[in-house]
Parts: C-alpha cells; structure tokens; sequence
C-alpha cells in the first residue's frame, strides 16, 4: 500500500476550492472524481473512465493503479467482450473507506457505519438517552458518539467523517443548531468533531431522512420528491432534480409552522395557529387527554386513569384496535394535513410524496384521509401526476441518510 490511512484521510479531506497548486492537487481532484464515478456508477473499465472524465489514457491508467495500490480500488480482472482485447474491470474496495452517521433523537439516539456503496456494516440503538439542552446532555452526546465509533468493529482511522442528525433548526455550512447546545461560540458540528477526532457534518434530522428515503426508494424516473414527516412534530424534506433543497441557511422545510389555522392555540414556536398546533403528535395526545378529562370514552381512559402519559404510539396502536376515538382523532390529522399537502404539491409538483414519521403507522387511517383531502384542495391533474407512499424504513433511516450525505461530500458527489 503506498499510503497510510492519516495521509488517506488528509487526501479525503482536501477542499477542491482550495489554492493549491501542482500536478498532486490536480492529481487529487481527478481521483476524487473517479471515486465518485465508481460510486453511482458501479464497476467500469479504464475506457469507461477516460470518456467520461475527459483524462488522457496515459493519465487515467497512472491515477487508477495508485488507487488500486491505496487499497481503495479493486481490479477486478478481465471482461467478456464481443471481440478484440478484454479490457480490466475496476470498483470500489468497500473495506478501504468508512462512514458513520448518528441521529440524536428526542428519546434515544442510533448510529450507523456505511462503506463506500452506502451499505450499513454495524449499527446501534440507544433508548436510554433524552435530548435536553444542557451540557450533561451535550457530554453525554459526545461520550455517547465516542463510544460507538470504538466499538463499531471497524478501524477508527478508515472512518473519514461523521454525520450527526439533530432536531430542529440546522445549518449544515456553519454546522450551527438553532434550537439545542446554542450558547457556546463553537458549532456544535465543531465541539464533536473537536471531542472524537473525526471530521463531522451536521445536518437537520427530517432532511436526513428524506435523503435515505429518497436514496433507497426512488425510480429512474423520481427526481422531485416531497418526504412528509408526521411525528410529535412536523415537518418536511425537499428533493428537488436530485438534490435535497436547504434555502438560504438551511433552513428549507419548516412545514409544520406555517399559520393554517385560527385557533389562538401558541405552537413550540411561539405563534399561533401553525400546523403543528393541530396534526402533530403532541397536537393528538393534548387532544386526547382534553376528550378523556371530558369524559369520552376510549380503551386509553385506564392509562390516563393510571396517571400514565399517553403517547401517539399509544393512539395509534389503540386505532388498530378499533378504537373510535382514537381513529377519528387520527382521520381528522390526516384530512388537515391533507389540505397542506395539496398546497404544496401545486407548488412543487413532485413526482412522489412519502410519508413518514410515528404517525405513518396508522397505515390507511392516516393515508386515506390525507390523500382524500389533498385530492379535493389541489389541482386534478397535478394530484393525478403524484405518487404517495408510507415509509417502509426503520429507525436508522436519519443516521444511515446523514452517513450518505457526509460521503457525498467527502467523495464530492
């Protein structure tokens, strides 16, 4: 191997905007770029690449032998042709290159490694963690992070970036969350990339997530995608001619907190009447408990009796068992957020909206409702040209989209 893995991460990590100068940095950003070639497009052969890249034979064959001596390319041998000289075939080493996402949830955190094809190599949940903005939480997080990447089973030195999901408001250029651990002068992307080492990236959870949901399930012809994510909170991710959508400063997707109603009902934000104040999941359990001091009835009137919390999953695991009351409150979520809906395929057109989040598990109490509404507030032939679909991913899916994302980056996708 010509290089060791610190050199490796140094090479990785080298900005393509930055001032260098000489054969070695131009060097470096054509072998980026055949990563980055190899990654969407599989294995390819040396004439694949020259064409493709528009770099000389000579050039192209030196550059993929010292990837190959790295570790990082495979030759793959020789491929059946119709006639003349087999050409070699190259691919990604996946063991060359690592990545790790983590998604710090409001009641738990998961994390993710993925090789260089996105495929998930070790990963881990952790239920026994509440997200509160405090530095004991923000230790804890950083600990916690720390711990999974010396136990993950793979080499430290071969994960070249970490991707952390957080809720709420991101920056992922300043690496600046505007809803938890603001007080310090430092990013918090800059406190965990200081704290464990690695290069860190930080991104919006909802937007991660739109990512591997966009990533995983899309068709060829899928390049405008609308991820609605309906948990305690709401909110959506924005893929737009394949790429996720930020605005200005990251900021892109804050569905839930336009003003749909006049209810006088003061949301998380501090306004009122935002969408969230009516279909979001801390909207249901409010309502529910209100319903059951008022004496309607539900098989969840024993919990509340118990003087446990009810949570949406309780709700919902209640609808499937026929309870009326908690699919009617459910059915009433999905015909408001069905209006929302339309107003914003009019106004993106998208070939598919999916839908996710705790509430998704409500399957048809939800959809049915929803796309009902959406159907009667939009334009018929823009719903006709809209796909919907319930999320079929599991907890992982912020963590494993924000691991794809820093790679992007990191490869220069």
């Amino acid at each position: 191997m010509r290089t060791d893995m610190t050199s490796l991460a140094k090479f990785f990590n080298i900005d393509a905007s930055e001032s260098m100068k000489g054969i070695t940095h131009k060097n470096n950003i054509i072998k980026r770029n055949i990563i980055a070639y190899m990654a969407l497009n599989g294995e390819c052969t040396l004439s694949e690449l020259t064409r493709e890249l528009h770099i000389s034979v000579p050039t192209m064959t030196k550059l993929v032998q010292e990837l190959v001596d790295d570790l990082i390319v495979n030759d793959l041998g020789k491929v059946e042709t119709p006639g003349g000289r087999r050409p070699n075939v190259f691919g990604l080493a996946n063991s060359a290159i690592y990545f790790a996402g983590v998604n710090v949830g409001r009641d738990h955190m998961t994390y993710v490694v993925t090789d260089l094809q996105n495929n998930v190599i070790s990963e881990r949940t952790d239920d026994n963690f509440e997200l509160v903005d405090r530095p004991q939480c923000l230790e804890r997080i950083c600990h916690n992070i720390e711990s999974f990447i010396t136990d993950c089973g793979v080499d430290r030195e071969k994960i070249l970036g970490v991707g952390v999901s957080i809720v709420g408001r991101v920056n992922p250029e300043t690496g600046r969350s505007y809803k938890y651990f603001t007080s310090s002068e430092e990013s918090l992307r800059d406190i965990i990339s200081s704290r464990i080492g690695i290069r860190v990236m930080l991104e919006n959870d909802t937007r991660a997530r739109c990512y591997a949901e966009y990533t995983t399930g899309k068709s060829k012809n899928e390049s405008n995608v609308i991820y609605l994510h309906m948990g305690r909170g709401v909110a959506i991710g924005i893929v737009i001619d394949g790429k996720l959508y930020y605005g200005k400063n990251g900021f892109a997707g804050e569905f839930g907190h336009i003003p749909f109603f006049d209810n006088e009902i003061i949301c998380a934000c501090g306004k009122k009447g935002c969408l969230e104040t009516e279909v979001s999941g801390i909207a249901i359990e409010e309502k529910i408990v209100h319903l059951i001091k008022n004496g309607v009835n539900t098989r969840l009137r024993e919990m509340y009796d118990r003087g446990e919390s009810i949570h949406i999953n309780d709700i919902i695991a209640a609808a499937r068992n026929d309870d009326n009351l908690s699919i009617e409150l459910i059915e009433e979520a999905g015909e408001k957020v069905g209006k929302a809906v339309a107003f914003l395929i009019n106004t993106f057109n998208p070939e598919t909206v999916i839908v996710g989040g705790n509430l998704a598990m409500a399957g048809e109490y939800l959809m049915l409702p929803l796309k009902s509404s959406t159907n009667r507030y939009s334009l018929n032939l823009v719903y006709k040209d809209t796909k919907f679909r319930i999320s079929k991913m599991t907890d992982s899916a912020n963590a494993w989209g924000v691991a794809m994302l820093i790679r992007n980056k990191i490869i220069g996708l």
